[in-house]
């Protein structure tokens, strides 16, 4: 066993405060494409840019453009947990992880059994209506055609922090939280480049910060250990 894993277990194996901080390289294994890799959904070809697309301001003056963006690129169909969901799952039952933040969606980590998920930026698994807020099923925006409408005549949404829109503050407030408290983090799957959910490292006050991303990222300096390999091979040896 490599001599990074085996610490890395060790540190699991003693501790029972652990907050795990993940993002779009924790779903990639399912088949969700990640947003900024090469052949991710931030370059592939579009009528606009994808950050223009996803921005509040274009939901409200193109709704059916972004919708047909929505359907298209967010939506995948047939995704499943994988291991690193099922392995958090697992230590979360286990008495030991404590939270989860997520930067991602797709509610993999609930489908997953993971109880305790703090989504910084929503899920498309909800819907309300942007003038009334009344709920919908997810249904309603993630499938069918043109823009979802409200009884009101408001337009449905999805339930996600779209671009020049800010971060929900009570999840924000408790992720905080708990990354002040944890005794150890696990970072994982995320450039830590979109902020302010990659600013919330700074407030974890422990001696066991773990990074485990295939590339290298601008907090390695600041971690306690780095791992540079996909989150499957390492979850797979914890």
């Amino acid at each position: 066993m490599d001599d990074k894993i085996k610490k890395l277990k060790e540190w699991v194996a003693e501790s029972d405060n652990i907050v795990f901080f993940g993002g779009a390289g924790v779903s990639t294994e399912s088949g969700i494409p990640d947003f900024r890799s090469v052949d991710g959904l931030y370059n592939q070809q579009w009528k606009y840019p994808p950050e223009t697309i996803l921005s509040h301001s274009f939901f409200i003056k193109d709704p059916e453009e972004y919708y047909r963006f929505h359907r298209a690129k967010l939506v995948v169909e047939g995704v499943k947990p994988n291991r690193v969901h099922l392995r958090l799952a697992e230590l979360e039952r286990e008495g030991k992880l404590r939270a989860v933040i997520t930067q991602n969606i797709d509610g993999l980590h609930q489908a997953a059994g993971s109880k305790n998920v703090l989504e910084l930026h929503g899920s498309i698994l909800r819907a309300y209506c942007s003038k009334c807020r009344k709920p919908y099923p997810a249904d309603v925006i993630n499938y069918g055609s043109g823009v979802p409408r409200c009884s009101c005549g408001g337009v449905i949404r999805p339930d996600i922090v779209l671009y020049e829109e800010g971060l929900d503050q009570d999840i924000l407030y408790r992720s905080v939280e708990y990354i002040r408290n944890a005794d150890m983090m696990i970072v994982g799957g995320t450039s830590l480049n979109v902020y302010p959910a990659a600013g919330l490292i700074n407030y974890y006050r422990g001696n066991k910060l773990v990074l485990v991303n295939r590339s290298a990222t601008s907090y390695d300096s600041y971690a306690d250990l780095v791992i540079h390999d996909t989150l499957g091979e390492v979850f797979d040896q914890i």
